[in-house]
């Protein structure tokens, strides 16, 4: 059900009480010719919500659920780390600690707080992120954690600060963003595991790739999973 349709600070915002995906919906008004810049599609609840290779994205009440569209006439390997460092001092705003697993989860002690799925469509991108601020689902393979362990973060001001902070950092310098990024990332200079392989963390290159190093051997990485 529609809940609202608004201009907040240089965005549009539509939100809904629950719909199946913020990011379908985002999808079908680029498909439809509907979409603009600076849109947003915001959700109270989802009921298929999605995550990275099609996994389920747990959406219950009480979090931040949300699709922002940009115009983007390519694709930038790039993004996923100014999306990352944004959401990153987002929280930090409010005075959580936090950090960047690769290439743009964010962890609080080392359990994830929120995730990103980045989607290019015609000359728009969609930026799906999920927040968990009251709820944190239970996972297989790794924990998650809610902002309110450890703060009272509220869902308009964390929206509005995301805001922001999304178009300072698109628009930043991108060895701003790097230098950044590798302040808060996890596992540099760590084993991780990358095709069944161990490899080396180095960290990121000025092209948005990830960079491994196997002995002397040096693997630059785009939109593979590594496990650490």
């Amino acid at each position: 059900m529609l809940m609202g349709y608004i201009k907040l600070a240089n965005y549009k915002l539509i939100s809904f009480d629950k719909i199946p995906s913020t990011q379908n919906y985002a999808l079908n008004m680029v498909a439809n010719g509907e979409a603009a810049d600076h849109t947003v599609i915001m959700a109270e609840a989802q009921s298929d919500g999605r995550g990275r290779y099609k996994r389920k994205w747990v959406s219950h009440h009480g979090n931040l659920y949300v699709s922002f569209i940009f115009s983007s006439e390519e694709r930038d390997h790039r993004l996923s780390y100014m999306v990352a460092v944004a959401i990153a001092e987002t929280i930090i705003s409010f005075g959580i600690p936090v950090r960047i697993k690769w290439p743009n989860d964010i962890l609080i002690d080392g359990k994830k707080v929120s995730g990103t799925l980045t989607e290019y469509a015609g000359p728009f991108v969609i930026i799906g992120i999920g927040i968990n601020i009251k709820t944190n689902p239970t996972v297989t393979g790794y924990q998650t954690t809610k902002l309110d362990n450890f703060k009272s973060v509220d869902k308009s001001d964390l929206l509005n600060r995301l805001m922001k902070n999304l178009d300072k950092w698109r628009k930043a310098d991108f060895p701003l963003v790097r230098a950044r990024w590798m302040d808060l990332a996890v596992g540099l200079n760590k084993i991780v595991k990358y095709r069944g392989e161990d490899v080396e963390l180095i960290g990121i290159n000025e092209n948005g790739a990830l960079v491994l190093r196997n002995g002397t051997r040096y693997i630059l990485a785009y939109g593979d999973e590594i496990t650490m």
